[in-house]
């Protein structure tokens, strides 16, 4: 008679011992595919918006690969249409020539008049369309864009004391708390 069938609880306890794998959380939508860290440190961001973004398949494998990047990538609108330019999303491992071309200009879905607001606020003087992070929501791929002004070196030197002010405080409040 083989083990399992003689000892029914042992195979009982290996099964339930046996952990089902949870799914990617990129693909999930529980972390961000992509975030653009330099964003805040370079602009001051504003209003944010959320677009979709048009896609190839393999580009949208790529995304849950976890091989986009958004560092050098801005927004830009024409024509009543925006488009995301400079994003990297990186070819797809199991794909073949019929691949995506890593840096193509990709259409941003918006309604009619959040694209109107959009084009009224970048006309302002050193405004621009910078997208802060890539993430699923409900299978779908999103697009975070901020809009952003251009920050001076003065201004990052005091965002990065900001930073560290807050940092130490931080540090002096638990500190204070453990003893």
């Amino acid at each position: 008679m083989p083990r399992s069938l003689s000892n029914p609880t042992v195979s009982a306890v290996q099964k339930i011992a046996v952990k089902p794998q949870d799914r990617d959380p990129v693909a999930a939508g529980q972390r961000d595919a992509a975030f653009n860290r330099s964003a805040s440190f370079n602009y001051f961001l504003s209003d944010r918006v959320e677009a979709g973004v048009a896609l190839r398949g393999t580009e949208v494998k790529s995304i849950r690969e976890g091989k986009a990047n958004l560092k050098d990538a801005y927004g830009l609108l024409k024509d009543g249409e925006c488009f995301l330019l400079n994003a990297h999303i990186g070819p797809f491992s199991h794909g073949n020539n019929m691949n995506h071309d890593s840096l193509r200009t990709r259409k941003l879905l918006l309604h009619k008049r959040e694209i109107e607001k959009l084009e009224a606020a970048t006309k302002q003087k050193g405004y621009t369309l910078i997208p802060v992070k890539l993430y699923f929501k409900n299978g779908r791929v999103k697009c975070e864009l901020a809009l952003a002004k251009g920050k001076q070196d003065w201004d990052k030197r005091a965002t990065e004391r900001a930073r560290e002010g807050d940092k130490e405080a931080k540090a002096a409040i638990a500190r204070s708390q453990r003893r």
